[in-house]
């Protein structure tokens, strides 16, 4: 009941929100009134129009979109009462447990986490429609005392009438942010606003972190005190597992053109395959502190509130949640089907999906130095054998001493070994004679047609010597690779899997107006951006429009490995000059109109720009 009445307290302070707005509106006309006594009226009404625009123009435009808008149910895939008949009993038995009718949907998504939705009516006085969200990873990873208590905590939102309220706080919610994303960061009425909007958001989630603690007290009702906390210490547990599945696996193949076709198939096999490793993060204790900014109590402060609570006759039950579903792989795939959009990438199994993948980081290594080798020999199809032959007329230290600029010449040579390995296994793979071999619980093996490792390491090491180069190559010709076959697939760098690292606004490029992104793989050039005002502005909206790699892809790309040098002439107003390896020159100017989209965003350019020669 308490978390109830703070949900309405919430509610208050949005109508509040439109208080604040009224005053400033009160206060700018008594402004106008009084300057118009002091000056003249047409000066009295160019100080005040700022005002009246951001209190009467941004408000109403929010508040029209906000009361328009509706929240759209998380993307998932809906399962009916024939399609999972145990998960829906037991929902039915745990809704009874803590009264609350059955949601009318349940919804498998693609997350590790779980969430209820109700579309009430006329300010949550009259029940809607029920959604209940259950992320298949929980399905996957725990057991059937833990999902038990997890949905319990969920149907406990339901009976404690937290959702009730949830559309019109997500209008709220749309209308503050949309009014404050109108109005200047130089005027006093946004100054307002954000001070009000945060004071909001305290509250707000203040009743948030009520609401669930009210909520976990289902949990225990139904679960447990022992299921109740063993669940909260297997959610940090899943979500870090969860990251390093999407980072280590998924990404990287998603990046190159692949998709793997059984997406949650394969985090069911790296759950077994680390069950050691998860056991280990399961026996750390969960991090306690907090924020009052935070919408949920810390992990170890509900397991300190949950010891203390009564506890329950449920009987533990460790069978693996699965068993929930009758085909949970099955299901799995047909949320791959809804969830994700692949495009144009191929999809491969598991064991294709990451050969491919790291053969085409690898490849990608290899065309960098392939591209490097181009431009210092004037090679117009560079590849290993023209590597090769640096070796052998012993140039290969000069060639070298670009990618180990703290080295001799002598010494670049012997530490080219490394990117040497990476230009054999590309030719090893062009060559049929080896591949990349998955594994969940090591990373892939680089290994031969026979399933054995290959030495190319060893290799590596002897074809950066001119003694001992012929006993490199008789060594790769036994083992079926052909050095021709290794050679540049890729002869521009690209954005693939580039991030955003900073961006200014209203920088002339050779004189012409532009909007500048800087990755770590180079700079995009955005011409036309549009009229200089609002630059941060129209920097968030860019960046959030598309990913990183489309937006390269849209406008100019330039690879930092295409610049030659970089002079810094001016600080600020940034002001520079590039030179490129094909001897192009461009400058690059700030205006002092330009905006940044973070406050460092022109020290990081300036950092990369002197990496590439000195200031003036």
């Amino acid at each position: 009941m308490v978390a109830t009445f703070r949900a309405l307290a919430s509610v208050v302070m949005l109508a509040g929100f439109y208080v604040v707005a009224l005053i400033q509106l009160a206060g700018a006309v008594a402004l106008v009134i009084w300057i118009s006594t002091v000056l003249n009226g047409v000066i009295a009404l160019k100080i005040a129009f700022p005002l009246f625009v951001a209190t009467v123009g941004a408000v109403s435009v929010a508040l029209w979109k906000a009361i328009r808008a509706k929240p759209e149910p998380a993307p998932g895939l809906t399962v009916g009462p024939d399609q999972a008949p145990e998960l829906w009993r037991t929902v039915h038995e745990l809704a009874t447990v803590v009264g609350t009718r059955v949601p009318n949907e349940i919804r498998l998504v693609p997350e590790v986490n779980a969430a209820v939705s109700e579309d009430a009516k006329l300010l949550g006085l009259i029940s809607g429609r029920r959604i209940l969200y259950i992320g298949i990873p929980l399905l996957q990873a725990m057991r059937v005392d833990q999902i038990r208590s997890v949905l319990a905590h969920e149907l406990g939102h339901y009976s404690g009438r937290h959702t009730r309220l949830g559309a019109v706080a997500y209008r709220g919610r749309l209308a503050m942010g949309g009014t404050i994303s109108r109005i200047g960061p130089r005027n006093p009425v946004g100054w307002v606003f954000r001070g009000y909007s945060r004071l909001y958001l305290l509250v707000d989630n203040a009743a948030s972190r009520r609401q669930e603690l009210e909520a976990d007290r289902s949990s225990v009702q139904v679960a447990g005190r022992v299921a109740a906390a063993s669940a909260l210490r297997e959610l940090p547990v899943l979500d870090a597992a969860w990251d390093f599945y999407f980072q280590r696996y998924v990404h990287p193949g998603w990046q190159a053109g692949y998709v793997p076709d059984d997406l949650f198939g394969g985090f069911n096999e790296l759950l077994v395959a680390r069950q050691a490793e998860l056991d280990e993060m399961r026996g750390a204790e969960p991090e306690g502190g907090g924020s009052r900014w935070d919408t949920h109590p810390p992990i170890a402060e509900r397991i300190g509130i949950i010891a203390t609570a009564p506890d329950a006759s449920g009987a533990s039950d460790d069978r693996p949640a699965r068993v929930l579903l009758p085909d949970i792989t099955a299901l799995g795939r047909r949320l791959q089907q809804l969830v994700v959009d692949a495009g144009d990438r191929t999809m491969l199994p598991w064991p294709e999906f990451t050969a491919a993948t790291v053969a085409a980081g690898v490849q990608r290594e290899a065309d960098a130095v392939f591209r490097a080798l181009g431009r210092f020999t004037g090679t117009p199809d560079p590849g290993l054998p023209a590597v090769l032959e640096l070796v052998q007329s012993g140039r290969l230290g000069e060639f070298a001493e670009q990618f180990f600029p703290n080295a001799t010449r002598r010494e670049a040579a012997g530490k080219f070994a490394e990117p040497m390995e990476s230009l054999l296994q590309s030719a090893a793979v062009a060559s049929g004679a080896a591949r990349w071999q998955h594994s969940w619980s090591e990373p892939a093996r680089f290994v031969g047609r026979d399933g054995q490792p290959l030495p190319l390491a060893e290799i590596a090491e002897l074809a950066v010597a001119p003694q001992t180069l012929p006993d490199a190559v008789a060594r790769l010709t036994a083992l079926g690779i052909d050095p021709a076959a290794g050679k540049v697939v890729q002869r521009r760098a690209d954005a693939s899997g580039a991030r955003l690292l900073a961006a200014l606004a209203n920088i002339k490029v050779d004189g012409v107006d532009h909007d500048l992104l800087m990755l770590n793989r180079g700079l995009v050039f955005v011409s036309n951006p549009g009229k200089a005002d609002k630059g941060t502005k129209r920097l968030r909206e860019l960046v959030e429009s598309a990913p990183i790699t489309q937006l390269a892809s849209r406008h100019q790309f330039l690879p930092f490995e295409e610049f030659a040098t970089a002079t810094v002439r001016k600080q600020v107003p940034l002001k520079a000059e590039v030179v490129l390896h094909d001897g192009r020159r461009l400058t690059l100017q700030e205006a002092w109109s330009s905006e940044l989209l973070e406050k460092n965003s022109r020290d990081t350019l300036l950092k990369a720009l002197k990496s590439f020669g000195s200031e003036d």
